[in-house]
């Protein structure tokens, strides 16, 4: 693309090709020259936008979160209604769409991206996974104070069980996703005894 040609929103533009070059060619082939060929810009729109490529992949994970952030306060909203297996079953299976996936790769795979991550988001463990054990304990917390999980639950010990099992199922898959009935049966597993305990 020629440079003086404007484009718009070109840091979305960036993170969707991203986001398709680790979808079909995985982490280790996401360098900067792959974005810009992906997304049909010349390489130096990347570097108007950010500082190095590591500061790139920074916000690229950063907007994921942000996602997690939204799908959060969803999950937070249906507390009290459907099923605890559903609604844990439904937000397991949005959060690790196949980028969501990828991405934890990538976060793996680079440790400056690591570092970058955790001096913008201050949090233990892996950023992504860790966002997203805050979320499921937060909607935990909230079914237990409805009543509708055991007042005893460590909801944070079960967050964790989720995420990682979570995780387990749906990476390395890509082929598909893993049928809801495969999550569901997960998840009823991991919640059946502060589920049952909440009735004595």
């Amino acid at each position: 693309m020629p440079t003086g040609v404007h484009i718009r929103d070109a840091r979305r533009q960036l993170f969707d090709a991203a986001e398709r070059v680790l979808l079909q060619d995985g982490p280790n082939a996401l360098t900067s020259r792959a974005v810009t060929i992906e997304a049909g810009v010349a390489k130096g729109v990347l570097h108007r936008h950010f500082p190095d490529f590591d500061a790139f992949l920074t916000e690229l994970v950063q907007d994921r979160i942000a996602r997690i952030d939204g799908q959060a306060a969803a999950l937070r909203e249906s507390a009290g209604t459907g099923t605890v297996a559903g609604n844990l079953t439904g937000a397991l299976i949005d959060l690790f769409d196949p980028v969501a996936v990828a991405i934890v790769s990538l976060v793996i795979f680079r440790d400056e991206l690591r570092v970058r991550l955790r001096r913008a988001r201050p949090a233990h463990g892996i950023p992504v996974l860790a966002e997203a054990t805050a979320m499921i304990a937060s909607y935990l917390n909230d079914e237990c104070e409805m009543g509708r999980i055991a007042a005893d639950a460590d909801v944070d010990a079960l967050a964790l069980s989720l995420i990682g099992v979570g995780h387990l199922l749906f990476a390395g898959r890509e082929d598909a996703p893993p049928e809801i009935g495969a999550v569901d049966t997960v998840v009823t597993t991991v919640i059946a005894d502060v589920m049952q305990r909440r009735l004595l």
